[in-house]
């Protein structure tokens, strides 16, 4: 079985949390039971999040060896120069060492995206910008640090895709089976 959810900001890409107050969790979408997160999404990231209960399909899903491309919709800080660009395509240094190259190019703010609660800050003299990036490895919070690596903090970061998995529609919460 595999499914997609559109993990909403905020909720934790796990079924339980000890932490006092606990945090919303994946337990409160009413997924089958016997599923599990192949993968990871951050607490304060959203978007397209795959469940299954087959330990092989989750390898084949997020083992870099793979190559399953994972896309992301980023709002940053900043009118991405050309050369931001560039550092992002080549790869960027970071402090656990270079990453592979990637996918990055400006893209209009997307006309289906739901608001956000709470919603991303607002400063009027500081522009913002819409990026795609494609990533084919997944470290910990490997999107973030390379935007703010190449002067592009993220505001924003939805995950669209995972190889030909698509969100496609399904809104914040919601889930369907693949």
């Amino acid at each position: 079985m595999l499914i997609a959810l559109n993990k909403p900001y905020g909720v934790l890409s796990q079924f339980t949390d000890r932490t006092q107050p606990p945090k919303p969790t994946l337990a409160g979408f009413g997924l089958p039971a016997e599923v599990y997160a192949a993968g990871r999404l951050d607490h304060d990231s959203e978007g397209l999040l795959l469940l299954t209960d087959d330990g092989t399909l989750a390898h084949r899903l997020t083992d870099p060896r793979h190559k399953q491309a994972k896309t992301y919709l980023v709002q940053v800080e900043g009118e991405p120069s050309a050369e931001q660009l560039r550092q992002l395509s080549e790869g960027v240094n970071l402090n656990d060492g270079p990453t592979l190259p990637a996918q990055a190019r400006t893209v209009e703010a997307p006309q289906w995206l739901w608001p956000r609660d709470p919603p991303v800050r607002f400063r009027k003299t500081v522009p913002d910008a819409w990026l795609e990036l494609s990533l084919r490895e997944g470290r910990n919070r490997q999107v973030r640090r390379m935007t703010a690596a190449v002067g592009l903090p993220t505001l924003r970061l939805i995950r669209v895709a995972i190889g030909p998995h698509r969100l496609d529609g399904l809104a914040p919460g919601q889930w369907r089976a693949l």
